[in-house]
């Protein structure tokens, strides 16, 4: 029986656990979901002395990190407190000569700079001993941050949804969205005009899809109304970015696969603080120096991830069930992406090792999800000068010589791990639900897009579509990746067609749609625009004969 596209999404919604009278809330365009600021942990106190110190004079540093996350929560608070205060500047972090997060050294240079006060954003939640340091030499400093509370924390006020002091509803904030709070609860102290706050949101929403957090609860009511203040175009750095990078409109799609990678580039490839001067460039001649400054960096960061990748690739061994790679000349800021592109393409867990200097090696990795890579690579420890990341992606730093050991014994214990679970690196097919042909409509497609935004914690719907056969097929592209076809499934007395199109992959598949073999198809709905002609189509992810 044909469903309709309504029957379609309420089906949806329940298998993610949406139902009743949350399925208005979670299709509205204007959401209302949003929690108190001050249920979180330390917020009033933390309040309280910013605007005391604000009072007082006293020059406040905005501490960052160098991915899109931490530049959006350094330009949010920078925006929203110099409503306040002209007394305040920004520290962000080199991924070369400081690392992540709070450092002694970096501390000592916002001292130099008169900080009195340093307000941490996207990290600081555990840095205890930097903190205990900032203390000395008279610093007070208020963390809020958002990653895992798992070792000594700042013994500081620490705003952070994580600690297990805190009651707030909603753990899943990104390090932008905590920032956004902290304003949100100023503002509520002092009356400042609430377009003051909302001004924020555009930011909100890039930091909050590229951390990939899960896009739920407060999440989704933060990144709805960034999305719509992104495609108004309100903010002048933001329009130069878009018009850099060919974005016309802009869905949390696009945010992931357009507009993050080129602030994460900055800081990947020189200084983070480029993204953070154009977000909070003054004349459109700033905005398009920097939009230009990302473009280049971010070209050379594809240059360079993809010539990394194909090496590395030349060099994996089929029989590799933990990809382990030593290369002096890969560049560190590209290791983790290379190492993510080598994981989906062979679905093992992949680290990346370079030589950085003074005989120290960094090394980057990225797991599947069977494998928790942190818990796996902490019982290596004890070779490490530093270690940090969580289940599905980690960093270390170590000296020379001891990459062997680590190759060791990685590959004793994955062995046996592999003894134990014969299927750990079996990945198995999955699809959201099953679609018959004539329910494929752009119908479907426009109420499929109601469930954006799109990314952790709700992603994209996968359909799977059975019994079909291969007619009208076109091989494309100068190596003939991709392909276009229809789908053709024979259903009682009729026919059910579908035009289909596969991106980057037909090589993967060529036999199974040469041979003409009965399959499954599954993928997403798109949509395909000719002479002014829109019409929809399935847009394949994997054949299974």
């Amino acid at each position: 029986m044909r469903r309709n596209p309504d029957q379609i999404i309420q089906e949806l919604l329940r298998l993610r656990g949406v139902t009743g009278d949350e399925v208005p809330e979670f299709l509205s365009e204007r959401p209302t979901v949003a929690h108190d600021p001050f249920l979180l942990h330390n917020m009033e106190a933390g309040v309280d002395l910013i605007l005391d110190e604000i009072d007082r004079g006293t020059r406040i540093c905005i501490y960052g990190d160098y991915d899109a996350d931490g530049v959006t929560s350094v330009c949010i608070m920078m925006c929203f407190l110099r409503h306040l205060t002209d007394n305040i500047f920004y520290y962000i972090p080199s991924r070369f000569t400081d690392g992540y997060g709070l450092n002694k050294n970096a501390i000592e240079r916002v001292k130099a700079e008169g900080a009195g006060l340093i307000i941490t954003v996207d990290c600081g939640s555990v840095s205890y001993e930097e903190v205990e340091y900032a203390k000395r030499i008279g610093l007070k400093v208020i963390v809020t941050d958002h990653h895992a509370v798992d070792k000594a924390k700042s013994d500081c006020l620490l705003i952070n949804p994580k600690q297990k002091e805190c009651a707030y509803p909603f753990k899943g904030l990104a390090g932008c969205g905590v920032a956004f709070k902290l304003c949100q609860a100023i503002r509520m102290r002092t009356d400042l005009p609430r377009e003051y706050l909302n001004d924020c949101l555009d930011l909100v929403a890039i930091g909050t899809v590229a951390d990939i957090v899960p896009l739920l609860d407060e999440n989704r009511t933060m990144v709805k109304y960034g999305i719509i203040k992104i495609n108004q175009g309100s903010r002048m750095s933001i329009r130069a970015l878009l018009r850099g990078i060919s974005l016309k409109h802009v869905y949390s799609e696009n945010i992931s696969f357009g507009i993050a990678p080129h602030i994460n580039a900055a800081g990947r490839l020189g200084s983070a603080e480029d993204a953070v001067r154009l977000f909070m460039a003054e004349s459109e001649e700033a905005a398009i120096v920097q939009t230009d400054i990302l473009k280049e960096r971010n070209y050379m960061r594809k240059s360079l991830q993809d010539k990394a990748y194909k090496e590395c690739m030349e060099i994996i061994s089929e029989e590799d069930d933990f990809i382990v790679i030593f290369k002096e000349d890969i560049h560190e800021g590209i290791g983790g992406i290379v190492a993510g592109k080598i994981k989906e393409e062979m679905n093992r867990p992949c680290i990346i090792m370079t030589q950085v200097g003074d005989g120290r090696i960094k090394g980057t990795g990225r797991s599947i999800d069977t494998i928790d890579l942190h818990s796996f690579l902490k019982e290596y420890s004890d070779l490490f000068d530093s270690f940090g990341g969580h289940r599905g992606a980690c960093g270390f730093t170590m000296k020379s010589g001891n990459e062997k050991e680590l190759r060791t014994g990685i590959r004793e214990k994955i062995g046996s791990m592999k003894e134990e679970d014969p299927d750990i690196f079996h990945q198995m097919s999955s699809w959201d639900m099953e679609l018959a042909p004539e329910e494929v409509s752009l119908a479907l497609y426009s109420a499929v897009k109601k469930m954006e935004p799109f990314g952790a914690g709700n992603p994209l719907p996968v359909f799977a579509i059975k019994d079909i056969i291969f007619s009208d097929v076109r091989y494309m592209g100068d190596k003939d990746q991709h392909v276009k076809f229809r789908a053709v499934q024979a259903q009682g007395d009729g026919v059910g067609e579908i035009e289909c199109i596969l991106f980057g992959r037909a090589g993967k598949f060529a036999d199974i749609i040469d041979a003409g073999q009965a399959s499954l198809l599954t993928g997403s709905l798109d949509t395909n625009t000719w002479n002014g002609k829109t019409k929809v189509q399935f847009r394949v992810e994997e054949i299974i004969k």
